[in-house]
Order: structure tokens, then sequence, then C-alpha cells
């Protein structure tokens, strides 16, 4: 991944990184800033989850996909 992106909500450079291994993910590049609108914001954006969940989302793209941009499940700190 030579290209260097960033997030367009909050502009920080997108973190290359792996899917987990037979997930069916290859190249990733993820938003890491803990600021970020979405990763900040997501604490309700999960339906049904318990309001003590430290599940989040942050904005990813699937690199081997054409860069499609997807919410990834992340954990929060509480």
């Amino acid at each position: 991944m030579a290209e260097q992106r960033c997030c367009p909500h909050c502009g920080v450079a997108l973190t290359p990184t792996i899917g987990p291994p037979d997930s069916g993910w290859g190249d990733l590049l993820v938003c890491e800033n803990n600021e970020c609108v979405v990763f900040s914001g997501s604490k309700t954006d999960i339906r049904y989850k318990p309001s003590d969940s430290p599940l989040g989302c942050r904005y990813a793209e699937d690199v081997d996909g054409g860069y499609k941009s997807f919410n990834m499940l992340a954990f929060r700190g509480m």
C-alpha cells in the first residue's frame, strides 16, 4: 500500500492493517483516531447493543475492494 489515504471525517492518516485470519478480509485501512466523530459518536450506532457494551465503530476502507468504506467494529474504552 504505497498510497497514503486519510479519514474523510477527521483528516488523520489511515493505518494499514490486515484482516483477521479466515475472515475473508485482506488489506484494510483503519482510522485509529479516538477523537474521530465516527468512533467517538459510535456508542449508540450499533443496534440492540447493551448500553454498557465496549463496542463501537471505526471508519475503515477495504483496499482489495477498491477502497470501499465501511464501519469496522472496534472496542471502546469504558
